[in-house]
């Protein structure tokens, strides 16, 4: 078998390798949180597929006031991400997932898929 035969084979195992491994793609999710209680809300974003939380590093997102917040996420297509949030300092009034994503909630989860979530309202 000649040099190059050997390397055309080699070549199209490679690529039939590449074509059956699903590449993790890059995706983006914009999520709208508003807060209309008195107090300082808040918030962190939990992946379900993976260790991975948002903003991460032990921080948080913070809902000082009444206006929409608009938070985009680099996350990957498909992942399920759960919000939670509460009250600063009192951890007893929570939303969504509370803190550290461990509370079951309905409708708190979104797929990443490049779009945006509605505005979620936390009274």
């Amino acid at each position: 078998m000649s040099v190059f035969r050997r390397l055309a084979i080699a070549f199209a195992i490679v690529l039939a390798a590449f074509s059956f491994s699903a590449p993790v793609s890059a995706q983006s999710l914009e999520w709208r949180f508003k807060s209309e209680h008195p107090n300082v809300v808040d918030v962190e974003l939990y992946s379900m597929n993976r260790d991975h939380t948002w903003p991460g590093g032990n921080e948080v997102y913070t809902l000082r006031d009444y206006s929409t917040r608009n938070i985009d996420i680099s996350c990957r297509r498909g992942e399920k991400i759960c919000y939670g949030a509460w009250v600063r300092n009192s951890k007893s009034s929570t939303w969504g997932a509370g803190v550290d994503g461990k509370e079951d909630c309905d409708s708190c989860c979104f797929i990443c898929d490049g779009g945006r979530t509605p505005v979620l309202v936390l009274e």
